[in-house]
């Protein structure tokens, strides 16, 4: 598997009965990443970790696995199951490093570096004011055990500061990634959001194809020949004939992309640049009749999450982040379909439980969790 998405909720703003708040995970053979942790966050990945032990015994979701959490913004519906379950993670003595990321306003940005108070003009759901709480109900390295990194970007600018566990704010020149990912890239995207927001892309670098050894020892090429051609270089032999690189290589796979979008306006820039993405988890709080409301909370309905993948040429959608208003999610989907009724892209919604696959051929499916098991 290439990558799987773990979606653990699907609710907007507060739980229901059927649904819980956001939380996922994305998995990749690198390492996993949590992309939101509303509350209750370690109770639903214990229960997943215990669906796959019952029903899949091949993947196992460990916790040591996980490298870094990716905050798509400061409401507490999407942070505020994180400390309990970095303290149980302690408990259950974790060694492995966490990255902690989420975005900021310039403002927030700018006062942090000068080490200025956190401007009164910030929302209340600032992730700034979280973190700093956080370190000092023990959310540091010190206290408990294990390597972490509290990360702050102004997104839209690609500024990034650390702050450290005496609550000090420091630049630094880029986001980092977590240590020995060599095929994988965290990325954030920039969404329009009441509070600072961003989107948070899970991408694989291409690969060229597989050098054919087979071949060019049939040809008994030297070693400087291999060399060129494994290179990119086409090379001229001895008796003129031209032997051309990409015939000694197997097929290409290109970039693999994942974005999970957090709470979001439609058609976000930091999204609709790209041209091209596998998988497209877009909130749609709000049916296309409750457009206003989506408008003036900032928001998608469904046929704005549907014009939003259109946008970005996404290959297949995933509806999540529903409100309590809507019981029944397939109306929800009805409605994104009719947008991409006359586009080559697919769309689904999501239930808590359910599992996101992109194989190692590129093709995609959605698992959904029954209770007693995932059909696709």
């Amino acid at each position: 598997m290439r990558m799987e998405l773990h979606i653990l909720g699907t609710s907007s703003a507060r739980p229901t009965r059927k649904r819980q708040v956001s939380g996922s995970l994305i998995q990749c053979d690198e390492g996993i990443i949590v992309v939101d942790a509303g509350e209750g966050f370690q109770t639903r990945y214990a229960d997943q970790r215990k669906r796959l032990k019952t029903h899949d015994n091949v993947n196992t979701l460990r916790a040591s696995r996980i490298h870094a959490v990716c905050f798509t913004h400061g409401h507490l519906d999407h942070t505020w199951g994180l400390l309990p379950w970095m303290h149980s993670m302690a408990l259950d003595k974790r060694e492995t490093p966490l990255l902690i990321f989420g975005p900021t306003s310039s403002e927030v940005f700018d006062a942090l570096i000068a080490g200025e108070s956190i401007p009164d003009s910030a929302p209340s759901a600032e992730l700034a004011r979280q973190i700093k709480g956080w370190q000092e109900l023990g959310g540091t390295s010190e206290s408990l055990g294990y390597p972490i990194r509290w990360i702050l970007g102004d997104v839209a600018a690609n500024r990034w500061l650390e702050i450290d566990s005496n609550g000090v704010s420091t630049p630094i020149n880029a986001m980092p990634q977590p240590e020995r990912w060599k095929k994988y890239r965290i990325q954030p995207l920039a969404t329009h959001h009441t509070v600072p927001s961003c989107a948070w892309m899970l991408e694989s670098k291409g690969d060229v194809g597989k050098f054919n050894r087979l071949k060019a020892a049939e040809l008994r090429l030297s070693n400087e020949q291999k060399a060129q051609l494994s290179a990119g270089n086409d090379i001229i032999m001895e008796d003129g004939t031209s032997l051309k690189s990409q015939d000694f290589r197997g097929q290409e796979r290109p970039a693999t992309r994942m974005v999970i979008s957090g709470d979001t306006s439609e058609m976000s820039k930091g999204i609709t640049s790209l041209s091209g993405i596998d998988v497209l988890v877009h909130e749609a709080t709000f049916l296309k009749d409750a457009q206003k409301w989506a408008d003036e909370f900032l928001h998608s309905t469904s046929t704005g999450a549907a014009r939003t993948a259109l946008a970005c040429h996404a290959r297949h959608l995933v509806l999540t982040h529903f409100s309590a208003r809507i019981k029944d999610a397939t109306v929800t989907l009805s409605e994104a379909k009719q947008i991409l009724e006359s586009s080559s892209s697919s769309a689904s919604a999501a239930v808590d439980g359910d599992r996101i696959q992109i194989s190692e051929s590129g093709s995609i499916s959605h698992l959904v969790w029954t209770g007693d098991g995932w059909l696709s």
